[in-house]
């Protein structure tokens, strides 16, 4: 069954009219304005420029967004359950262990002083009540499975005896072994080379496919989403301006996407400059009616 055909029967997440706003000591920014996008159990990718709210986006739902930051939003409902109305000790059985997060970049992930058995342990024992030495078989089968070729040495080592696609690797297996119900992943690949970012993007597409999940993958790279997701959402200037089917986003119709595709480099065609994108101040007031749900 397709990720499209699972939105049509029951949406994973859904999220109405979200807002994120920063006070300064000068004004109010206005990070997030009124996004609302649903998902299934699909992989859903979210593009645009540094600074368009993607990320933002992404730690709203879970919560993770501090003062002086301000949330707030209609409705974000999670397989039926509405996130608004829980309290921060019901939030916190959710956050983890049915919504994960693989952030940017390892090195400030993972804990540098403890040894990386001991992380993915404390992931599962924390969500599951599950003893050490269960925890420990499932740590070195997750390790496995994100296709670390010896799971029992990189059990032992610490987070600066592995190389950086290793230790995206190990996050993953930290994020995925409570079996989530949907992962946020937020540029899980920009740290590493082309090589290894395609692998690590494999064993993601497989881990979620095999586990029936859903991923919400915020990336830049237009190019990555389209091949890797089932749909995309582009944002620019904090809001939704335009979505897509993934394999149908060269024919996006909105001047930004527009613009961001024919920026992209490409070998078969290539040129002495490559187009700078003119940005119109329509582009934050523009209303369009988003049918997300299709």
């Amino acid at each position: 069954m397709t990720g499209n055909s699972l939105l049509s029967e029951k949406p994973l997440l859904e999220v109405e009219d979200l807002h994120v706003r920063f006070h300064t000591r000068t004004r109010i920014v206005e990070a997030v304005r009124g996004v609302s996008f649903s998902m299934g159990r699909e992989k859903v990718g979210i593009v645009g420029e540094s600074g368009s709210g993607k990320t933002i986006t992404g730690r709203s739902i879970l919560r993770l967004v501090r003062p002086p930051g301000e949330v707030r939003a209609k409705r974000i409902e999670f397989d039926g359950i509405d996130l608004l109305g829980l309290s921060d000790q019901e939030f916190r059985r959710i956050r983890g262990k049915r919504i994960t997060m693989v952030m940017q970049d390892p090195k400030y992930s993972l804990n540098p002083v403890m040894k990386i058995g001991k992380q993915v342990m404390e992931a599962y024992r924390l969500h599951t009540g599950a003893s050490r030495r269960q925890a420990r078989q499932k740590a070195l089968e997750m390790l496995e499975a994100v296709r670390i070729r010896d799971p029992e040495r990189v059990f032992n080592a610490y987070p600066h005896e592995v190389s950086g696609g290793m230790g995206q690797r190990i996050m993953i297996a930290m994020m995925l072994i409570p079996e989530p119900d949907l992962i946020i992943a937020d540029e899980p690949t920009s740290a590493l080379d082309v090589t290894v970012q395609m692998q690590v993007l494999a064993i993601m597409d497989d881990l979620v496919s095999q586990r029936g999940m859903g991923m919400l993958f915020i990336s830049h790279d237009l190019n990555l989403v389209a091949s890797f997701c089932d749909r995309v959402i582009i944002m620019y200037a904090g809001r939704i301006v335009e979505t897509c089917r993934a394999s149908e986003l060269h024919n996006a119709r909105h001047p930004y996407t527009r613009g961001l595709l024919a920026s992209l480099p490409r070998i078969d065609a290539p040129v002495a400059e490559l187009p700078v994108l003119k940005r119109r101040e329509e582009w934050k007031t523009d209303r369009i009616d988003h049918d997300l749900i299709r």
